[in-house]
């Protein structure tokens, strides 16, 4: 994506984001896009600020936010800064999440290191005996 462009087309939002076009039009339609300002041949025309509020959108995703709470998200975030309070407790509770999350996948990350060194000795002692 060039972004020194002002102005970029639904595929080239769709390149820069890895979404389909499709998606991000489904994405404006239920409201986790503001409605995307349109050429006069009614093009739509996307923005830079457009690209990095589709980012963050999929980092929230990724995160395991729902859609519903995007949506939600989404709507607060479009009222502005009166509804600051609302999207830290929001974002914050994500945040918890993530890292019981995390936490959780490091314990299982551990007991595989565990179970990997002991397989490794056990497969080594066989080598030994063998020889």
């Amino acid at each position: 994506m060039d972004i020194q462009k002002e102005k970029l087309t639904i595929q080239e939002a769709a390149n820069a984001t890895g979404l389909s076009a499709h998606t991000l039009r489904y994405y404006e339609r239920i409201g986790l896009i503001h409605p995307i300002n349109r050429e006069e041949n009614t093009r739509r025309c996307y923005t830079v600020d457009d690209v990095g509020w589709i980012d963050f959108l999929l980092k929230l995703r990724a995160t395991g936010m729902s859609i519903k709470d995007m949506q939600r998200y989404a709507k607060l975030q479009r009222q502005g800064d009166k509804t600051l309070p609302q999207r830290v407790e929001m974002l914050k509770s994500l945040r918890d999440k993530v890292e019981l999350h995390i936490n959780e996948m490091n314990q299982h990350l551990n007991l595989i290191h565990y179970k990997i060194d002991y397989y490794s000795k056990v497969l080594e002692e066989q080598t030994l005996e063998k020889a």
